[in-house]
């Protein structure tokens, strides 16, 4: 919606039309002034040379030297000097001795007389130019020394003595005369173009007006401060790319989840070191919403929303919200279910047990029944004991104990490895442990249910520095079961986010689980692997976890 003009304000596109013709009309001003400027020099040095050439001419007559050597030169070389300037169109043609004394002049009163200008130079035997005053106004003359042999200042050494000169000029009034003839043309020039430069200054304004989509400056001004003002104070990433894939626009929360440098507008995707997956949502080639992504340790939702200007493909803004908290805490409520389900499977094999020791009493097998219960408490005990004995974590070992349970129920014998040993650990690391170890044992359990004697071994073992020989204490957790292994081509694509060999049953998103395992242990400088001895035999995941995080993953952390 454009805002009214203030009433009595110009418009952007007036004051560009005024700013464009102005700056047009001071333009040819200052080109029609340097053009008359040049064209008056033109003339003055036109003249110079035409006098120059006509006073050497005059100089090397032999009449005019023969008039200087005989003893009336006035009556001689006047009537010449007057025939010359009526030919060539001079003011003046005025022949003097080297002292400086008239023997031709216009005015005949003045013959005989010194001249008004000394001969300077011209005494001498060198040729000059120049402007000068003298009784006729002020001229553009030249004065070319006439020399005894009759020879040119150029003649070399014969050419004698100088016995006079000859001094030849023209009114700088007539070359003034003939400059100013030119200044309608130039005019008329400077006018025409002046009127083209003002209709082109009204076509670019009105292409401005129309670019601007009729805006002024404050309406622009206030989209710009409104589009920095949202951008940058909303906690979702925002990234533009323009219709070539160019990234233009990347407010400050999207640098940090991405890991963009900064300069990086301008740039297409492919250059900035983003990942395959990034790529394909901003560009479209993974289509739809909420499209789940990794970038290092984070867990982001991307969504793209494609632009059309005036019906053609303008590019695309995509948002990007970090929910990597919201996923551990969802990891963390999964493990809660997981010992709920799992209570709720010893509840209905406890009740199953319990009818089947009544119905032993009913009978009257009082023998059967203590031997029944006996073994009973000896298998609980005996698992419980084992449990409470290699690990010393309470979430750890409930969560063992309630996976122990989900196995049962789904005829799965888990197991675990008298090699497990775990002390009692800080929040955060058994944060990670508890994520790490349900969704391995989980991808454990669907590989080996329903098949026959299937069983699941979990090893847990803390390794310390001092005894292992390790820089830090880590955390190792293994995972073995004895399901149809995993094919080599699969192998490369387990940890990939979005990966997965199960189809979804309950509609949401699949193929996260490995993918968080991976980024979690990565994210502690750790790291998870996949072995298959044989891709009908089963598998073995192992995640090592230090438990000091590195810096560069401290400092990288939300």
């Amino acid at each position: 919606m454009n805002t009214p003009p203030v009433r009595g304000r110009l418009s952007l596109t007036g004051s560009l039309f005024i700013g464009y013709v102005l700056l047009l009309a001071l333009a040819l001003a200052a080109v029609g002034t340097l053009w008359v400027v040049h064209l008056d020099r033109v003339v003055d040095r036109h003249h110079a040379d035409r006098v120059l050439s006509t006073a050497r001419s005059v100089a090397v007559m032999p009449d005019v030297v023969e008039g200087l050597r005989s003893s009336d030169p006035a009556a001689v070389l006047d009537p010449l000097a007057d025939g010359v300037a009526a030919a060539t169109g001079a003011e003046f043609v005025v022949i003097a001795s080297p002292e400086g004394i008239r023997h031709s002049h216009p005015d005949d009163d003045l013959i005989g007389r010194t001249v008004s200008t000394p001969p300077g130079p011209a005494a001498r035997g060198r040729e000059w130019t120049g402007v000068q005053e003298g009784t006729q106004g002020r001229s553009v003359r030249a004065k070319v020394p006439v020399f005894s042999g009759g020879g040119s200042v150029n003649g070399g050494d014969d050419r004698g003595e100088v016995i006079g000169y000859v001094s030849l000029g023209v009114l700088t009034s007539s070359a003034t005369t003939e400059a100013r003839a030119a200044v309608p043309a130039i005019l008329g020039m400077v006018a025409v173009v002046l009127l083209l430069g003002v209709g082109g200054a009204w076509v670019l304004s009105r292409q401005v007006r129309a670019k601007t989509h009729g805006l002024e400056p404050a309406d622009i001004t206030a989209l710009l401060e409104s589009r920095e003002a949202l951008l940058y104070a909303v906690r979702e990433g925002v990234l533009a790319v323009d219709g070539e894939g160019r990234l233009v626009l990347a407010n400050q929360p999207v640098r940090d989840m991405l890991g963009l440098p900064e300069g990086s507008e301008g740039h297409r995707l492919d250059g900035l070191g983003l990942s395959e997956r990034v790529r394909d949502i901003v560009s479209g080639d993974d289509p739809g919403d909420d499209r789940i992504l990794l970038a290092g340790h984070r867990v982001l939702v991307a969504n793209r929303m494609p632009v059309r200007v005036r019906g053609e493909d303008a590019g695309a803004v995509v948002t990007f919200r970090d929910r990597t908290e919201l996923d551990r805490l969802t990891g963390e409520l999964d493990g809660a279910r997981t010992v709920t389900r799992g209570l709720r499977a010893q509840t209905h094999e406890f009740a199953n047990r319990v009818h089947t020791l009544a119905g032993m009493l009913e009978l009257g097998a009082y023998d059967e029944a203590r031997a029944y219960l006996a073994d009973l408490s000896a298998t609980h005990t005996r698992t419980s004991t084992d449990i409470s004995e290699h690990v010393a974590d309470s979430a750890l070992a409930a969560l063992a104990i309630a996976k122990s349970a989900q196995a049962s129920e789904m005829g799965v014998d888990l197991r675990l490895s008298p090699m497990t040993s775990v002390p009692a650990l800080d929040r955060q690391v058994r944060s990670d442990a508890l994520l790490v170890l349900g969704n391995l044992v989980d991808n454990a359990l669907d590989a080996v249910v329903g098949a026959q004697h299937g069983w699941v071994e979990l090893m847990v073992r803390l390794h310390t520095a001092d005894t292992g020989g390790l820089p830090h204490d880590l955390l190792e957790i293994r995972v073995t079961d004895s399901g149809h292994g995993v094919a080599d081509d699969v192998a490369r694509e387990i940890f990939r986010l979005g990966f997965t060999t199960k189809a979804s049953r309950d509609g949401g998103t699949r193929g996260l689980g490995l993918a968080l395992v991976k980024q979690v242990c990565e994210g502690r400088g750790g790291s998870v692997e996949m072995e298959a001895p044989d891709a009908d035999e089963g598998a073995v995941f192992t995640a090592c976890l230090p438990l000091r995080v590195p810096a560069a993953a401290e400092g990288a952390a939300p």
